[in-house]
């Protein structure tokens, strides 16, 4: 088998997945079964100082089928942890006991208030985790009170609160990116000018999932109301990989943890390739459960073997060189087979819709 394990942040993973903070990684339990069945690190919950208010509400997810029935997308409304900061404590210190080869990252999020942040900082470090994730990020609840999404859309904030966290720690330092944004370097490189070590790409889109259309209300419904929730799994991959390839060519110094739509270890070496050194995982598990690692480990060796790559940080980023502009791809020395053909002339389309569309499906 090829060698899986890559070090990032001068912190070695024993693989580069990594199970997304969220509900697979909401207390010890979960986040030893997670390193038992093979995870290399796991992100655990958000935690906050326990001043913060968490009241979660059910039900809370929703999910989004084909008229086949495949789930292809999934919308929540959950909350960070509700559990206190004191028990968090204890939970680390025994993960590290149990696993101390693997990689614990703490997820942290607070309102914007430096005392705040480097208090939880402070009383976290002492547990042993390996990480921190600054939860710049969460698009629901939260960022109602000025935290999550909320400062992740200010990059000047962004910058402000990395540094007051780089103040305080030696330990490598992800932000969590917001996809709710029209420009994701900016926030990226702004947390990186504020001491990060990378950044992690991307939460979840806000969506509306569907409207039950017998009640007429948004889903998933509490006491017949509803609110945007983050969308995820398969269907988000495509926007994901897309703002992962921005922040690798405009942040090139950034490590970047990503995340978005990864089912399979084929999705999780697309984001390799384009520039995530490791890749996080959460609806996934959700819908499959932690063995699903087993697949994305041997799928990655065989991919590895296949292409003559040794080590995974030979491929980071790989698939970076052959994007380009829309304007170099017309080129006439670019697109000269296709004006040979007259493929790409809109009065060639004569009403064949479906096999026309197909003919200019790249194969």
């Amino acid at each position: 088998m090829a060698d899986l394990s890559i070090e990032v942040n001068g912190i070695r993973f024993p693989n580069p997945f990594v199970i997304g903070s969220g509900p697979p990684s909401t207390n010890s339990k979960t986040i030893i079964k997670a390193f038992n069945n093979g995870w290399g690190g796991v992100s655990a919950k958000t935690v906050s100082l326990t001043e913060t208010p968490v009241i979660n509400v059910a039900p809370r997810y929703g999910k989004l089928k084909t008229p086949s029935g495949e789930i292809i997308g999934f919308e929540n409304i959950e909350l960070i942890s509700d559990r206190t900061l004191e028990v968090w404590l204890d939970e680390f210190k025994a993960i590290k006991d149990a696993h101390p080869d693997k990689v614990l990252i703490s997820s942290i999020m607070e309102k914007y208030n430096k005392d705040s942040w480097q208090e939880l900082v402070g009383r976290i470090v002492e547990t042993g985790v390996d990480m921190f994730e600054l939860n710049f990020s969460c698009p629901h609840g939260h960022p109602e009170e000025g935290m999550g999404a909320a400062m992740g859309q200010n990059p000047d904030m962004v910058k402000e609160v990395t540094g007051w966290i780089a103040e305080v720690t030696d330990l490598p330092i992800w932000a969590k990116m917001t996809p709710d944004i029209l420009d994701i370097t900016e926030p990226a490189q702004a947390a990186m000018d504020g001491g990060a070590s990378g950044v992690a790409a991307i939460n979840t889109i806000p969506s509306i999932l569907n409207i039950d259309l017998e009640t007429l209300a948004p889903m998933p419904t509490v006491e017949g109301h509803s609110t945007p929730g983050g969308y995820s799994y398969y269907a988000v991959k495509p926007i994901a990989l897309r703002m992962v390839s921005q922040i690798g060519r405009g942040v090139p110094d950034a490590e970047i943890s990503g995340i978005g739509g990864v089912i399979s270890s084929r999705e999780a070496i697309e984001f390799i390739l384009m520039g995530s050194s490791t890749v996080q995982v959460c609806t996934g598990v959700m819908l499959q459960g932690y063995e699903m690692v087993e697949e994305m480990c041997e799928g990655l060796s065989n991919f590895m073997e296949k292409h003559g790559f040794k080590t995974v940080r030979e491929f980071v980023g790989h698939s970076l060189q052959y994007l380009t502009t829309h304007h170099d791809l017309a080129d006439k020395r670019l697109a000269k087979k296709a004006n040979a053909l007259g493929a790409n002339r809109d009065n060639n389309w004569t009403g064949d819709i479906k096999k026309e569309t197909d003919e200019l499906v790249s194969k």
